[in-house]
């Protein structure tokens, strides 16, 4: 699928949703996996959410060690499409809210440019500002197990 194929919604996904799939394999989140894989909607991130997601695949609390990192990491790759700038809209002028947790406001960031429809997070101060950014007609700010394709 090329990345500038709108036709195919685009969605955004926090670090803590990518490791309830591709770490935890939690069951709530199976509709947003089936998801992915049949090309219903298209995951998308840039390399600064990238790069967190990587650094936390290293974090000594999490079940992850080298030998299960890489196989973590190609599930991730193989249905994550990180965007060029060339693929991302252009922002100016429009104002998204400011997220009470700096570290996330790059999710919102790349929902806004990459014209994504959903942002599925885990994180209550992303998840405050659903409202906001509907209102704006911008996108949705969902939990993975509240979200459904068919979700406008």
């Amino acid at each position: 699928m090329a990345p500038s194929d709108l036709s195919v919604p685009r969605i955004v996904l926090d670090t803590n949703v990518c490791l309830d799939l591709f770490v935890f394999r939690d069951p709530q989140c199976a509709p947003l996996l089936a998801a992915l894989h049949s090309g219903a909607v298209q995951a998308v991130t840039r390399d600064d959410c990238r790069e967190e997601w990587r650094a936390v695949l290293h974090y000594p609390q999490l079940p992850i060690d080298d030998a299960t990192r890489p196989a973590i990491e190609a599930a991730f790759e193989a249905l994550v499409l990180p965007l060029a700038p060339a693929d991302l809209a252009a922002t100016a002028g429009v104002s998204l809210p400011r997220c009470a947790d700096p570290d996330d406001q790059k999710f919102m960031e790349l929902a806004l440019a990459a014209r994504a429809r959903w942002l599925l997070s885990k994180d209550k101060a992303l998840l405050t500002l659903d409202r906001r950014t509907r209102n704006a007609g911008l996108f949705a700010i969902l939990l993975p197990q509240h979200w459904t394709v068919d979700e406008r």
